[in-house]
């Protein structure tokens, strides 16, 4: 039996594909918390193993549970943090099983599947897309014909652009459709997010991502990005992330209380959450809330001060312990994902010390290791790198990262 109080003993639930798990333990190791890492792969547990490991079945919502609950009967638990998509379900509904704090498993279950998520907020007085599913083994001709257009067609439950394309006739609708099909059973998608595929109204105007945290209902704003770069399709690969936002006060207001809106709707109460919008002349239109924190290694171009990093305030959340104001320590800061230009096999990275190098850049870090695979959007789901800078403006933010990735060059061998 380990002695550590359990006031101070944390799970955190991690798929093998994230690159999250680094960044929480080191929030984790400030705070003074003992960690364990659940995980479905042994291999990533024997990487964590100092700071303990648990094998946990994923596929198996029902056997991760009692996984977890046969863990917390030797080890009390306090918290249980779901780190990506794959996880936020099972972190909830174990903590639902152990009497600890979090959000009802049915509030996931909507912000899991895009679908329900639509439905969800169709009678809330959002401004939302129209939309219909179309089973994914029927012929695409008769739901192309009768489709409007522009239309988004994208899979129910993959995140980073993954499937999402848009179309702006039937050939290119039937096409599309083909495409995600294969997609999904790329991606072994299962139940309902496998069967189906969601076609929505292409929402035209500027795109931003607000960061927050949710207290007992009450949401915190702890980020607002800009978007800079235009996602128009026929893919949605991001790229360029910078806060503070440049939209005018009344519209980021406007922002705020729109996600403030779907999050009591959708029943999320507690914990991170991270929600993509879209402006235009007629309002504020919600794409999509996600029941965790930002992406990638995005998380590490905020920084709050005294208050810790992104990660220190999710973790002090989750365990109870007072979460202190927040403030942004910079003037401006941003991170940009570094688009895949092309499918195959990283052969060489050129150029990473001039990026480095570039007033107001911090960081350039390449994720896939050099004979890694490659590939982009819509089949692709992965970055080859982040790079990350801060200046006294948004301005100097963007401009500092456009001329870090224009001095990296990336050999790519066809495959």
């Amino acid at each position: 039996m380990n002695d550590t109080p359990a006031s101070r003993r944390l799970l955190l639930l991690v798929p093998t594909t994230s690159y999250r798990i680094g960044d929480f333990l080191d929030a984790a190791g400030r705070l003074g918390v003992e960690v364990a890492v659940g995980s479905d792969q042994r291999q990533v547990l024997e990487l964590y193993a100092g700071g303990g490991s648990l094998h946990v079945d994923f596929a198996d919502p029902d056997r991760a549970v009692a996984q977890i609950v046969a863990h917390d009967a030797g080890y009390p638990l306090a918290a249980i943090v779901g780190v990506d998509d794959e996880t936020t379900l099972i972190a909830a509904l174990a903590s639902q099983a152990l009497g600890l704090p979090g959000n009802a498993p049915d509030a996931i279950r909507v912000t899991a599947n895009k679908h329900r998520f639509r439905t969800r907020l169709a009678n809330s007085g959002l401004a939302v897309p129209r939309f219909f599913l179309v089973p994914v083994g029927d012929d695409p001709a008769p739901a192309a014909r009768g489709s409007f257009y522009p239309a988004v067609l994208k899979p129910l439950a993959l995140s980073a652009s993954r499937g999402v394309i848009r179309a702006d006739d039937p050939d290119q609708f039937a096409a599309a459709f083909r495409r995600i099909r294969a997609i999904l059973k790329d991606a072994g998608s299962t139940g309902d997010a496998g069967r189906h595929i969601l076609v929505e109204d292409y929402i035209p105007g500027a795109e931003v991502a607000l960061e927050g945290l949710l207290v007992a209902g009450a949401l915190t704003v702890l980020a607002l990005f800009d978007k800079p770069d235009p996602l128009e399709g026929p893919y949605f690969e991001e790229t360029i992330y910078v806060t503070p936002s440049r939209l005018a006060q009344d519209v980021q207001d406007a922002i705020a209380a729109t996600v403030r809106r779907a999050v009591a709707k959708l029943g999320l109460r507690e914990g991170p959450i991270h929600a993509e919008l879209r402006i235009n002349d007629d309002g504020v239109w919600l794409i999509e809330v996600a029941a965790r924190s930002i992406g990638g290694l995005c998380s590490r171009a905020l920084s709050f001060g005294a208050a810790g990093r992104l990660e220190d305030l999710i973790l002090r959340h989750a365990l109870g312990l007072a979460v202190p104001a927040a403030e942004l320590d910079r003037p401006a800061t941003g991170v940009m994902m570094i688009p895949i230009p092309a499918a195959g096999t990283l052969a060489d990275v050129a150029g990473i010390e001039a990026a480095g190098a570039v007033a107001g850049v911090e960081d350039v870090t390449i994720s896939i290791p050099l004979g890694g695979a490659v590939m982009p959007v819509p089949e692709g789901h992965r970055y080859l790198g982040f790079i990350f800078a801060r200046a006294d403006t948004p301005e100097a933010v963007e401009a500092a990262l456009r001329e870090a990735h224009g001095k990296l060059e990336f050999t790519i061998e066809a495959v």
